[in-house]
């Protein structure tokens, strides 16, 4: 008996070269094509072709000669990504919708899907790669970064469990691009010189603002600027007489007023942007270009600073609450007051930085060797032991 597998054909090169890698390995292998977004009044043009993607992925399908469906999760997707998206920028957060799609649509309800189908893997396009052994009598499976450091995607996946880990494959996460293209084309896929798409559909390929403006309601707020010479950021370092103290210290958002700065320009709503931002702010005539360097939702003002260097946009550390800790590695996670070495990245492609995890009663630190900018609230923290990752979690 061939065993079943389940490739979710995004109408893309990496997908379509996963589903023909797999049928050369022996697999019986199914297409299913996932509709998740389809509300034409928020993308662009035709920027979000889901008809396109789908026709290619059932001409590839067809080339390869496998059966192929199409599955609607567009209302779980709605449920699970977007009004979640909502929820968190009404709270000033800025989520990834990238990685939650992994973890609650590609890898849950569409997993489901597949296992009812009787098959025995889901396999996908991401570049990534999958390792197991043997602990203690039962089976440890890793979640490796992908071979072509330019692709690799496993922060995408930093969500990931053991389960789903254990019912995954990545056909492609020892290849090069350019490998796959290279088959794709050998093999005449219609995908084979296809652009690759901008993450997810509506996020990039819509005008996020107007996207939000369909639940958050635009209100005038007021854009101020904060001078880098300011008081508040010379604040000496106090003496801690514990190494909680010094942690809060470390990870402590700058707290500013309307009276710290100068009114520069006016926004139509501070939960349309987000920290590190730099365009739509619409105001010229600044030595430096301006970078948010924090919002306010409650009072709705942005706060903005000169230049990429500005000491309000760096800090140490960042904290994540206990609920929102999650290790793919649950058997290295470690206790209250343990820590752990790793490299961490707080944004997808950012190269590694050198970290330490300090795990306290109510929840983690990760304190930085160097200052990060833009360390964003709702964006993901993923931490890695060289190749592997560890874990991850949400910045809060």
């Amino acid at each position: 008996m061939k065993k079943k597998v389940v490739v979710g054909l995004s109408g893309g090169v990496d997908s379509s070269v996963s589903a023909y890698l797999l049928q050369q390995q022996g697999y019986e292998v199914i297409g299913l094509f996932m509709k998740n977004w389809h509300d034409d009044s928020v993308t662009i043009s035709d920027e979000c072709p889901w008809l396109d993607d789908s026709n290619d992925a059932m001409m590839v399908a067809d080339k390869l000669g496998i059966p192929f469906q199409t599955v609607d999760l567009s209302e779980q997707y709605k449920e699970r990504i977007v009004d979640y998206m909502f929820n968190e920028y009404e709270r000033g957060r800025t989520p990834n919708p990238d990685v939650l799609c992994n973890r609650e649509i590609k890898f849950d309800v569409f997993m489901k899907i597949a296992l009812s189908l009787g098959a025995a893997y889901v396999a996908t396009g991401h570049y990534c790669r999958k390792g197991e052994f043997e602990k203690d009598g039962e089976t440890i499976y890793q979640l490796l970064s992908g071979k072509d450091n330019n692709k690799d995607q496993s922060y995408f996946l930093c969500q990931l469990t053991q389960d789903q880990l254990s019912k995954t494959l990545f056909p492609i996460g020892e290849l090069q691009k350019s490998e796959v293209r290279r088959i794709a084309a050998e093999q005449e896929l219609v995908t084979a010189d296809k652009k690759d798409s901008q993450g997810l559909c509506f996020i990039g390929k819509v005008r996020l603002p107007e996207f939000l403006q369909q639940k958050l309601q635009p209100k005038e707020g007021v854009i101020v600027e904060i001078e880098a010479d300011e008081d508040l950021y010379k604040t000496e370092t106090p003496s801690f007489t514990n190494k909680k103290e010094e942690l809060d210290f470390l990870s402590k958002k700058y707290e500013y007023t309307s009276k710290d700065g100068k009114v520069v320009g006016k926004h139509q709503g501070a939960h349309y942007f987000t920290k590190g931002q730099r365009k739509g702010l619409a105001v010229g005539g600044t030595p430096e270009p301006l970078f948010v360097i924090d919002t306010d939702v409650d009072e709705n003002v942005i706060y903005t600073g000169q230049g990429k260097d500005h000491p309000g946009i760096y800090r140490r550390a960042l904290f994540i609450t206990n609920e929102e800790v999650h290790w793919v590695r649950k058997d290295l996670a470690i206790k209250a007051d343990e820590t752990l070495e790793v490299m961490a990245r707080i944004r997808y492609r950012q190269p590694l930085q050198k970290a330490i995890l300090h795990q306290t009663e109510n929840g983690m630190y990760v304190v930085f060797e160097e200052p990060q900018a833009s360390i964003t609230e709702g964006q993901f923290v993923a931490w890695y032991d060289g190749e592997e990752l560890l874990g991850s979690g949400v910045i809060s």
